[in-house]
């Protein structure tokens, strides 16, 4: 069964950091394509950061890049996002989703399966 899990949420300040995990089961994470994305309250969910199959391209949303990094442990099959100098705009439910696909983009509705989400807040 394929699942992913989100992990790494929390509560931090303004110009703090997090590292939100994406673990797979039930497939090899490194085959494809695999998205970042966020829903903040009364907003609609948008791509933040994806990488593609072997990790070579990666995308960022123009509001996260320079900040957040996306990558690969393909030893833990797992998939992170670093997310550094947050700011309360970043405020959102972070899910991961998988691609059944070797290319990466940005659109939701590209994405085949998504995990449950953890929850980010900035503030002070």
């Amino acid at each position: 069964q394929l699942q992913l899990v989100e992990s790494g949420g929390g509560l931090v300040q303004p110009g703090g950091s997090l590292r939100l995990s994406c673990a797979a089961s039930g497939f090899t994470l490194d085959d494809y394509a695999i998205g970042w994305f966020r829903q903040a309250p009364g907003k609609e969910r948008e791509g933040v950061s994806c990488i593609a199959r072997g990790g070579a391209y990666t995308n960022y949303a123009d509001s996260v890049k320079g900040r957040f990094t996306i990558s690969r442990d393909n030893t833990k099959n797992t998939v992170y996002l670093q997310m550094n100098s947050l700011k309360p705009e970043d405020t959102a439910v972070y899910y991961c989703a998988v691609r059944l696909y070797s290319l990466c983009v940005l659109g939701e509705v590209a994405y085949d399966y998504w995990g449950q989400g953890t929850h980010v807040t900035v503030s002070s």
